[in-house]
């Protein structure tokens, strides 16, 4: 049973047959933006503030990194730059420590992001006796406890390399982009799927490596190139209602910055939430951006 009640009524858009009357043999799920509203490495931002696994001045170039991004975009190279800065941050930062913030702050922090009607579709696709399978660049130590709230036994997650219990500074796996659908088509391997009767989920262009690799591919609040891709192509397209208002989290992720750097409030604006991971989770940061900017 998922951890979440199972909510009433309709997707709010919605194309024919999500699930599908043929049910599939497995659904793969995004997590940010399709399962939750937003990124889960900027929910858990304000936390590991508050618990102190970065400082004043990580925070603020966390921060100004962010504003930039969202204020001239980014391509691939400059998401993948962002990416490894952001992971050697949490360089020397132990394992231990960051699972045990998440463990104590999961329901808290997560469960209000929840899309009710992700969870309804999960539980519909159980009674299909459909296998459910979480992908996300976020990191296995956010990803792992997430899937284990909502009821989801099979994931995969970019993985950080660990020496002596501590991060190395270095991803030893980032399911993102091809490397979803790579997860996919491992998983597929494993457990003698057929990838042409599976689904997938997402709502980035990003993905559209693992939409191709399924038989039945579906967009969740798309963005502007998928759902342009999806209306040439046919996919359908559902609309999951926020469970929080993008700017309700933006503010409480810009104030975790101003609160670390004394930012005065009325300098604040909506352009600069902030970009904050520990371990795994900042695998997630690069998808997180583009996933605000682009509804922007």
């Amino acid at each position: 049973m998922s951890a979440f009640p199972t909510p009433a009524g309709p997707p709010a858009e919605q194309a024919s047959g999500a699930p599908a009357a043929e049910p599939p043999q497995a659904v793969f799920l995004d997590l940010d933006n399709t399962l939750i509203a937003g990124s889960s490495a900027l929910a858990f931002a304000r936390t590991f503030a508050r618990h102190g696994l970065v400082d004043r001045a990580t925070v603020a170039r966390g921060a100004w990194a962010q504003l930039l991004l969202v204020l001239s975009g980014a391509d691939a190279a400059t998401m993948d730059t962002l990416r490894r800065r952001m992971t050697l941050v949490s360089t020397g930062w132990e394992v231990s420590r960051v699972r045990e913030i998440v463990a104590a702050t999961l329901q808290e922090v997560v469960g209000p992001l929840v899309y009710p009607e992700a969870v309804r579709m999960i539980e519909r696709y159980r009674e299909q006796g459909a296998e459910i399978v979480l992908l996300s660049a976020s990191g296995l130590e956010v990803v792992e406890p997430i899937a284990g709230l909502i009821g989801i036994e099979r994931f995969r997650a970019s993985t950080m390399r660990v020496e002596d219990g501590r991060y190395a500074g270095e991803l030893e796996f980032y399911c993102y982009g091809e490397g979803k659908a790579r997860a996919a088509r491992e998983i597929a391997a494993e457990t003698s799927l057929d990838l042409a009767r599976c689904a997938a989920y997402t709502d980035s262009v990003t993905d559209l490596p693992l939409l191709e690799v399924v038989g039945h591919p579906y967009v969740v609040n798309p963005d502007r190139e998928l759902r342009a891709i999806a209306r040439e192509r046919g996919w359908p397209v559902l609309a999951f209602v926020r469970a929080a208002s993008r700017r309700d989290r933006l503010f409480r992720l810009r104030d975790a910055v101003s609160d670390r750097i004394g930012v005065d409030a009325r300098t604040r604006t909506a352009a600069t939430p902030v970009v904050l991971a520990a371990g795994g989770v900042v695998a997630a940061v690069a998808a997180g951006v583009v996933a605000w900017r682009r509804t922007r």
